[in-house]
């Protein structure tokens, strides 16, 4: 009995393997850090929104309130009466950073597909450890307290970090192809988290002297780590002579497989299939697709729209879980920043795993609605954890583990199989731009959240901004149901068939 083409092009994973060089190892490690240094930027600002809130407001605890008399001089240079306005204005920070971030990767995506990748990170990188230092320690080593200036320098931020993701996605999807890429990226996607960790990290061990010197230390290591980019990132095989991802599909290697995504759409008409954004068959350069063009493309839309409910909920976490800590129980805030990163521990855990089990059911969908359904209880869990750090911090990383791991594999293997479906012909340049639709989407989503919760906080307690979580994270499982529906009915069509072929 002949075995359908769904059964037949499984990838191998020794194709992977035998492919990968030294220079994937370089090119997987530069990536991952450097995505890294530029979250761990981002944490710091999570991490000392105490500190802030008390620098910004007259108190006992203030330590320029005694340099700043007569009352004058004082009232002309704190921000605000209460902590309660200044942890408002901080989720307005919060929101005006996404809301710039998310409209920055929708540039940075199409200007990633156009310039040189190297070139667009390397930049962004330096720049934004710029501002991150004029935030945080340049107008406190001047005094300088202005909540316009602090506005507009965050949002000059989240346009400069805007050009990390796409482009280290967009480098990675060059690299790696499909086999295994569900394994790899949900490993590689663990920078995020690593990133966190060390934000916190860093940030705890220099809080005693200020919050203004976690904003420097991260902002050194972080433009240390753009120049190394600029220098060291290859961002394609072709730059050493290697053969790009598809070179070798007429062959019938195993990078046919390798260039195929985990979408499901096996079961689309072959008609559809002649349908390219390429211009022409002759046309042996690639070029970089229009936004509305990656907008069209089969999942773009609905795993976007889910990521805007998901990444909501998992930014919240990243923004205002040291918050939530020390506010709530009481604990130190050094210490509710290093209790903060189990949550990152369960999501890099997640999203390896996840991405494991999705290669070897070739179906990513169904893996992702299973966690999410886990990451509903465990969010109804954590949010009535007791008063003991032990319990709290096991209960964070499964949290972690179920909302972390979707947002990892979603962000980053979905987005590389979205960027390289048949309809492109395994075109990289559209890499990039799909991504910067996914994660921008999602960022909006995520901008729109921060205000949220400062305002739930503020008005109805942290138990309604847990009930506001479980809402996103099931409507993040309402968007991506089209596709799970699809998937498990792929699944359970391949498995009668190859009952049928034994």
């Amino acid at each position: 009995m002949a075995v359908p083409g769904t059964l037949r092009r499984q990838p191998s994973n020794r194709g992977l393997v035998s492919h990968c060089t030294h220079h994937h190892i370089v090119v997987f490690l530069l990536t991952f850090f450097s995505y890294s240094l530029l979250h761990a930027s981002r944490k710091t600002f999570s991490n000392v929104k105490v500190s802030i809130s008390s620098q910004w407001t007259p108190s006992c605890q203030n330590s320029t309130a005694p340099e700043l008399r007569p009352y004058e001089l004082w009232n002309s240079s704190h921000l605000f009466p209460n902590k309660e306005e200044a942890t408002l204005f901080l989720g307005t920070l919060d929101t005006i950073f996404l809301f710039s971030y998310a409209v920055g990767l929708f540039v940075s995506g199409i200007v990633g597909d156009r310039l040189n990748l190297r070139w667009v990170l390397s930049f962004g990188m330096c720049s934004s450890a710029l501002v991150v230092f004029s935030f945080g320690t340049l107008t406190e080593w001047l005094h300088f307290y202005n909540k316009w200036f602090y506005c507009c320098l965050w949002v000059v931020n989240g346009l400069l970090q805007s050009t990390g993701w796409p482009c280290v996605v967009a480098v990675m999807g060059n690299w790696f192809g499909k086999a295994g890429r569900g394994f790899v990226f949900g490993l590689w996607s663990a920078c995020a988290s690593v990133g966190n960790i060390l934000g916190a990290f860093l940030a705890s061990c220099v809080l005693k002297y200020g919050y203004e010197y976690a904003f420097l230390v991260t902002a050194s290591v972080q433009f240390a780590g753009g120049v190394i980019v600029f220098f060291g990132l290859l961002t394609s095989p072709k730059e050493v002579g290697l053969p790009e991802l598809g070179a070798d599909e007429d062959e019938g290697s195993v990078e046919e497989d390798a260039n195929r995504p985990l979408m499901g759409d096996d079961d689309v008409d072959d008609d559809d299939r002649n349908y390219s954004i390429q211009a022409t068959d002759n046309d042996s350069q690639p070029k970089a697709i229009g936004f509305f063009q990656a907008c069209c493309l089969p999942g773009v839309v609905l795993y976007s729209l889910a990521y805007a409910c998901l990444k909501l909920v998992n930014y919240s976490f990243f923004f205002w879980l040291p918050f939530y800590l020390s506010n709530n129980f009481g604990w130190k805030e050094a210490e509710a920043d290093q209790l903060s990163i189990w949550y990152d521990v369960g999501g890099i855990i997640g999203g390896t795993i996840q991405g494991l089990i999705s290669d070897v059911l070739q179906k990513r969908a169904p893996v992702l609605a299973v966690s999410l359904l886990f990451a509903v209880g465990s969010l109804f869990g954590y949010s009535r954890s007791p008063n003991s750090k032990p319990i709290n911090a096991v209960i964070m990383a499964i949290t972690g583990f179920f909302i972390g791991g979707p947002s990892n594999m979603i962000s980053s293997a979905i987005s590389a199989d979205l960027g390289r479906q048949d309809v492109v012909k395994g075109n990289s340049e559209a890499l990039a731009t799909v991504t910067g639709i996914v994660d921008g989407t999602g960022s909006i989503g995520a901008a729109v959240g921060q205000y949220l919760v400062s305002l739930i906080q503020e008005n109805l307690k942290w138990m309604w901004v847990f009930y506001f979580f479980i809402l996103m994270t099931s409507s993040t499982i309402l968007f991506i149901s089209p596709l799970i529906v699809r998937e498990i009915r792929l699944l359970l069509q391949e498995r009668r068939l190859r009952m049928l072929a034994e």
